[in-house]
């Protein structure tokens, strides 16, 4: 059976993460389902200088040429697509990844909002007893963000902030990415060639 995953991009710095992390489920034959917000689009254009088309089916294809995807393997849902599998207990992946998340995203789901299909895809995990992961990138943290994370970790959520290690001694902005994307494939019980585990050198 094909491992499912809903994977989130949100407005929070950091959108390197985000594609490393979809780049490298693809490549592992994992069905991603998609969601992307209005501010994270912003964010790919300025820090990756990647526009994504705006449209589910277009930017789905521009991700699949992008990585030599086959389309069975990615779903790309509107912020308002209530009919999507993520929007449901009933059918929603049981993993999730919000990679970067942006605080005000954090904060809506700590509190329940389901505003949009990403908080809503969330609520979804927490609720069915799966395994959310939110990678924020936020600096310095508020008393309310720390509050907010405190709530999401309760909850069940894993908390992992984009706060790559030095001991693998980094070279590049890529290999700090690759850090953080191949912590949270170790979670997502993938497995990752991307960097060294403590310990074993280059043995993995």
């Amino acid at each position: 059976m094909t491992q499912e995953v809903t994977l989130a991009f949100t407005g929070a710095s950091g959108a390197g993460y985000g594609w490393r992390l979809l780049e490298n489920l693809l490549a592992q034959q994992v069905k991603v389902h998609l969601l992307i917000s209005s501010a994270a689009r912003v964010v790919f254009a300025t820090e990756y200088d990647l526009k994504l088309p705006g449209g589910p089916e277009a930017c789905r294809d521009f991700i699949l040429k992008k990585n030599g995807a086959t389309k069975e393997l990615l779903a790309v849902y509107g912020k308002d697509d209530w009919f999507s599998p993520c929007a449901s207990g009933s059918a929603a992946p049981k993993q999730m990844v919000i990679c970067p998340c942006s605080t005000g995203t954090a904060a809506a789901i700590a509190h329940g909002m389901s505003d949009n299909l990403i908080e809503r895809a969330a609520d979804v995990v927490l609720k069915e007893r799966g395994q959310l992961i939110i990678v924020p990138r936020e600096t310095p943290l508020s008393t309310i963000h720390l509050e907010n994370l405190l709530a999401l970790s309760k909850a069940g959520a894993v908390v992992m902030p984009a706060a790559p290690g030095f001991y693998h001694q980094p070279q590049s902005v890529d290999d700090l990415i690759d850090f953080m994307v191949a912590r949270i494939l170790d979670h997502l019980g993938l497995k990752q060639q991307l960097v060294s585990r403590w310990g074993y050198g280059d043995q993995q």
